[in-house]
């Protein structure tokens, strides 16, 4: 599977997130009026992980076209560095609870995913095999030599 995947393919995943992740945490936030309770914490990372892994979808894609490597990214690939974004973000807002968030702890953890996903990207690179250029001779016969040929 060597061909790159469309922007079609992802938009209407993309669209579909964005508005399940930032329609959701709109209401939670806006209408609902939640205390921060456990059940609305966990409603809130949920959502704002769906929000950001359907707004970078689009943007890993873009960035994935824009700097290509060899071999191309696969589809499976820019869905997991959208997943990557919204792990780092959920993980922020987790971390900011607590006041935990700073200058290093956000480049730590920023980082260390981007060390991650090179890491996974470079074990595809070693385990992909460019396809086969050898010629196919099963349909020439061995008895069409001419009468001269040593195999005869």
């Amino acid at each position: 599977m060597n061909l790159a995947p469309s922007f079609r393919q992802y938009l209407s995943s993309a669209l579909f997130l964005m508005f399940i992740g930032w329609g959701g945490l709109a209401v939670m936030i806006l209408v609902l009026n939640e205390p921060p309770f456990v059940w609305a914490r966990w409603g809130f990372f949920a959502l704002w992980f769906i929000a950001l892994v359907g707004t970078s979808l689009p943007i890993m894609y873009l960035l994935n076209r824009r700097f290509a490597s060899d071999p191309s990214a696969e589809p499976h690939v820019i869905v997991r560095q959208a997943l990557w974004i919204g792990v780092f973000g959920a993980t922020l807002a987790w971390l900011q609870l607590g006041h935990l968030v700073t200058l290093w702890i956000w480049m730590g953890l920023a980082g260390g995913l981007i060390a991650l996903e090179y890491f996974i990207r470079l074990r595809e690179r070693a385990h992909w095999k460019p396809p086969s250029l050898e010629p196919d001779f099963s349909n020439i016969d061995i008895d069409d030599q001419p009468s001269d040929s040593p195999l005869h």
